[in-house]
């Protein structure tokens, strides 16, 4: 706590206003911070305490500023389990973003499509998820200034918020499919053996992160927002080979169209 304590001092000396809404951003997903107007930059390392993002396409900064006429901070970089990262490191961020006063979080990821009727390019909202990371960020010591020692997950991704977001998406003319989400360790991609338990399993995407910043938020009592970019179909899907620049290249093809959506689902949160 003390160590989070310093993280939001520093912050707050940055910016001392408060803050309605959290965006993380996935990969390839950060043109939405460049929207952000009056924007302060904070870098990472400068955070007392704050971990740093080694992951390609994650800069390490929070963007803090005005967007669709509420304050929002967006995490230009995530931590994730394959960077080395303790879960209690990876989802440190998100116990600073509680602390900040900041209660509603948009997690966003570029993620691999398992569900065949799914397609590169779309946009699926996560209403629930499998954790195949291999570990729970709660494990250890309780932080009960956040919240009890075990949690219902039942609605860890807001019933409200994915209504608000399919209505948001029908009034754009965003085709929205909405699945469940795998969360996989990294860094290796899957394989096809895995996405095809995983599909048996009721998965319709799979990616690297997300899990366990979900499950520290629902403890956190934050309402919590999850929408994958499909960047590629998972392996064994088609006989086409994964690679990191492919995910970033189709990431940034995306971009426009998720930025649209989420700008309207924050305009109306």
């Amino acid at each position: 706590m003390q160590n989070i304590n310093e993280s939001v001092a520093y912050i707050k000396s940055c910016y001392p206003k408060n803050i309605d809404i959290c965006i993380v951003l996935g990969s390839g997903l950060s043109d939405i911070a460049d929207e952000i107007r009056n924007p302060v930059s904070i870098s990472y390392k400068d955070i007392p305490n704050f971990p740093l993002s080694t992951a390609p396409g994650h800069e390490g900064k929070l963007i803090i500023g005005e967007l669709e006429d509420k304050v929002v901070l967006c995490m230009k970089g995530r931590l994730h389990f394959y960077e080395g990262y303790p879960l209690s490191k990876v989802t440190y961020p998100i116990r600073v973003i509680k602390s900040l006063g900041i209660n509603k979080l948009i997690l966003t990821n570029a993620a691999g499509a398992i569900n065949r009727d799914y397609a590169v390019g779309d946009l699926v909202l996560i209403k629930d998820h499998l954790n195949f990371i291999g570990s729970n960020p709660l494990i250890g010591p309780n932080l009960d200034d956040y919240g009890p020692r075990f949690i219902d997950m039942s609605n860890c991704y807001n019933f409200q918020l994915r209504e608000l977001a399919k209505r948001v998406a029908e009034k754009q003319g965003v085709n929205l499919q909405e699945g469940v989400y795998v969360g996989y360790s990294g860094p290796s991609y899957e394989t096809p053996a895995e996405i095809k338990a995983f599909r048996i399993l009721g998965g319709d995407v799979v990616g690297m992160s997300t899990v366990p910043e979900a499950i520290v938020a629902n403890h956190c009592g934050m309402q919590t927002l999850a929408i994958s970019c499909l960047t590629n179909m998972a392996a064994g899907v088609t006989s086409n080979k994964l690679n990191e620049d492919e995910v970033l290249k189709v990431g940034a093809e995306i971009a426009p169209k998720f930025s649209k959506l989420i700008k309207g689902i924050i305009s109306k949160m």
